[in-house]
């Protein structure tokens, strides 16, 4: 039966950093500087991190259903709705979700790894701005790269998941974060000690009324909101299986507090590497995704000891997103193990080879699919599984988990305060009833509309 098959895992250290190495990822360290830039620097951080405060109860959520059920989310619904209702039936959305989110983060995973092959051996060495443009511009149009980077992040999270739970992910998971920290720690240092670094943290850190007159509040709030549910990967059911594998020794609530604060702390450590270089080498921080694939490889070689530094950089960015693809791989494997029974071998293999398949279309998209452009000239796969998974899965299944805990044809308020508060540590309060019933879903679909209006209405 699955339910015997399921593993816990080994210690508190491993769920807070399994955990919140599903939530690190792209999102803190590739999406957060770009976007952050973009919309004016310190105003942007002070209120995505608020943003993250009103966003984390739905992590909070997951846990929690998890740790009732002892089930992936597509099992959980079953086990804590009300005779005769359907939850149930909503289960999908974390298959779903899942598959969405890895079918282009195994690709962006892949440029990353082949980053810090050409790295290591110096390929941007004394190469010009528009020859750095130049290159990736040529490994997006490369079959062959776009594949085998892809194939490379697809079989870690394989071999990662194949090992189990606690010989598997959270032995490996707790390398990679602690790897991660080391990493990110001496990156700061180093660019905190740039010229330009004065200019760069003022930048990233000290309002400025006037900038943020010019952006838009509004503009600025949607924008920290949505970064907000990226950064957390809450709203899939990727965060309510580690709550399965959890004892109830600690209450929920403090656990998501502590993960929250890894992730943001991880995020502002990026910045403190990214602005700081950015004023230096003067290179626009609002700069687009091309960000990390494009500027920042010519800073790197213009940098004393560049390629060391550049090196390390994308080994750090390679470990962040990592850390989410074998979370994510994971949730796919406990998800065959809860609804089909399948053993962690047999759903490993099938995840592998269904994940491979799936993520073609992305690896592909920037070359032999090229001219299949959804949203318009320059669009590609990758935009469009990002929006279905961005801006209607996560919203969607986000306010699905909200409402089960919250109303009373669901699992209710009762039983998932019950579960949340169980064990030692900060408790949550009665007042989120309120909040979690009538508030956040209203935040949810804000976020909803604002992201088609953003998408569609320009």
């Amino acid at each position: 039966m699955a339910q015997e098959q399921r593993e816990n895992l080994g210690t508190r250290l491993g769920f807070i950093l399994v955990a919140a190495g599903c939530a690190i990822g792209l999102g803190n360290v590739w999406r957060f500087p770009y976007i952050a830039g973009a919309y004016g620097g310190a105003w942007f951080v002070l209120l995505f991190m608020l943003c993250m405060l009103a966003v984390m109860p739905i992590m909070v959520a997951e846990f929690a259903i998890g740790r009732a059920s002892r089930r992936n989310l597509g099992g959980a619904f079953r086990v804590l709705e009300p005779a005769g209702t359907h939850w149930h039936n909503l289960g999908w959305i974390s298959l779903v979700g899942c598959y969405l989110l890895l079918m282009f983060y195994t690709v962006i995973t892949g440029w990353l790894l082949l980053y810090c092959w050409h790295m290591v051996t110096g390929t941007f060495q004394g190469m010009s701005p528009d020859g750095v443009q130049a290159f990736f511009a040529s490994t997006l149009a490369s079959p062959g790269a776009m594949v085998l980077g892809m194939t490379l992040a697809v079989g870690i999270g394989f071999a990662v998941c194949w090992l189990g739970l606690q010989a598997g992910v959270e032995r490996i998971v707790k390398i990679l974060m602690a790897g991660l920290f080391l990493i990110l720690a001496a990156l700061v240092l180093k660019c905190l000690t740039l010229p330009g670094a004065g200019e760069g943290v003022r930048f990233f850190l000290m309002p400025d009324l006037a900038k943020m007159q010019k952006t838009g509040f509004l503009p600025i709030l949607s924008a920290a909101l949505t970064q907000a549910f990226f950064a957390l990967s809450v709203g899939i059911g990727s965060m309510a299986v580690f709550g399965s594998y959890l004892n109830r020794e600690r209450s929920l609530f403090g656990e998501a507090l502590i993960i929250t604060g890894l992730d943001f702390l991880v995020a502002f450590l990026a910045g403190l590497v990214i602005f700081p270089a950015c004023f230096t080498y003067n290179v626009e921080p609002g700069s687009g995704p091309g960000l990390v694939f494009v500027a920042l490889p010519n800073i790197f070689a213009s940098m004393s000891g560049g390629q060391f530094w550049g090196a390390l950089f994308f080994v750090f960015l390679s470990f962040a997103a990592l850390t989410t693809v074998i979370g994510v791989f994971e949730n796919l494997v406990s998800f065959c193990m809860d609804i089909f029974g399948a053993s962690r071998k047999t759903a490993t293999i099938l995840n592998g080879l269904c994940l491979w398949l799936l993520s073609l279309p992305c690896a592909l998209g920037f070359n032999v699919l090229s001219s299949f452009q959804p949203f318009g000239p320059g669009s590609s796969v990758l935009d469009l599984e990002d929006f279905l998974l961005s801006n209607n899965l996560l919203p969607f299944g986000s306010i699905m988990l909200v409402l089960f805990c919250s109303l009373r044809c669901g699992w209710g308020w009762d039983g998932f305060a019950e579960e949340a508060n169980a064990g030692a540590g900060v408790k949550m309060h009665a007042a989120l009833r309120i909040y979690l019933r009538w508030i956040l879903p209203c935040i949810i679909l804000f976020l909803f509309v604002v992201g088609y209006v953003d998408k569609f209405a320009r």
